[in-house]
């Protein structure tokens, strides 16, 4: 019989080396291939968006030079005839040419009042005003935002 504790002969246990992050597993390039897929389709997206609306941006400011005309000259029809003129420009652009062109009057009145809620929504006297010898009594800005609403929301068909 050995006094000796067996156990005292064995060496000490080793601790495994640590699990490295590099390389990667296949799961995650897979996973890092699809975020960059979808970032990089996300980012077209928002560039194509920013692209095709940037016609809405030129009429928001052309409507707002045509209300610092009006706020300076104070000619109603003069502004009522130009936003008119500004507004079927943009249907022109972004509807189809025979669904645009030929509209005047309560056809053109209703196409414009058809995005725009009933609080929102051009008077009458919008279509008509520019072309009577007095101006009938119109609330300039309800057409200033009326207009704004409708190149703001107006849906695109081409």
């Amino acid at each position: 019989m050995n006094p000796q504790d067996p156990l005292a002969n064995l060496n000490p246990l080793r601790q495994p080396e640590l699990i490295s992050w590099w390389p990667l597993a296949p799961g995650w390039w897979l996973l890092l291939a699809i975020v960059l897929l979808g970032l990089s389709a996300l980012v077209y997206f928002l560039v194509r968006r920013h692209r095709d609306n940037a016609y809405r941006r030129r009429a928001l400011q052309q409507l707002q030079r045509l209300q610092q005309e009006y706020l300076v000259e104070r000619n109603t029809s003069a502004y009522l005839a130009k936003t008119n003129a500004l507004l079927k420009s943009v249907a022109l652009l972004a509807y189809p040419r025979r669904e645009v062109a030929a509209s005047s009057g309560e056809e053109w009145l209703s196409f414009l009042n058809n995005p725009l809620s009933d609080a929102e929504q051009f008077q009458p006297e919008f279509v008509t005003g520019a072309y009577q010898r007095v101006c009938p009594q119109i609330d300039m800005e309800q057409i200033h935002r009326s207009a704004t609403k409708w190149i703001k929301r107006h849906e695109v068909t081409r």
